[in-house]
């Protein structure tokens, strides 16, 4: 799968509106077939800096980058942003969340 971790850091003015702004390019990556998460998580010591989690199926990024709906979340986010993004993308192996060995909880 790709997994993809990239860091926006928001105007301070525009902070209170980003995830309405880029509420359809969420909803539309959501709902690509190769799609196996895309959430959105802001910063509790910096409140303008959100982190976006996503992941796709292999294969999948090309008709992601491609699609409309990604080019519109570009240009709602452009204006919103003050500086350019920081991303880490990588190819992993598996297809999902794992659990995690070292804190196991029964029950």
């Amino acid at each position: 799968m790709i997994l993809i971790n990239v860091k926006y850091t928001v105007k301070p003015e525009a902070v209170s509106q980003f995830l309405d702004a880029v509420a359809d390019f969420t909803q539309g990556t959501r709902a690509e077939e190769g799609n196996l998460w895309f959430d959105w998580y802001r910063s509790p010591e910096d409140p303008q800096e959100f982190v976006l989690l996503e992941a796709f199926k292999d294969g999948a990024g090309e008709a992601h980058v491609n699609s409309e709906h990604f080019q519109a979340g570009l240009d709602a986010m452009r204006p919103l942003l003050a500086k350019t993004p920081q991303i880490v993308s990588r190819q992993v192996d598996g297809e999902g969340w794992d659990q995690m060995g070292e804190l196991q909880i029964d029950g």
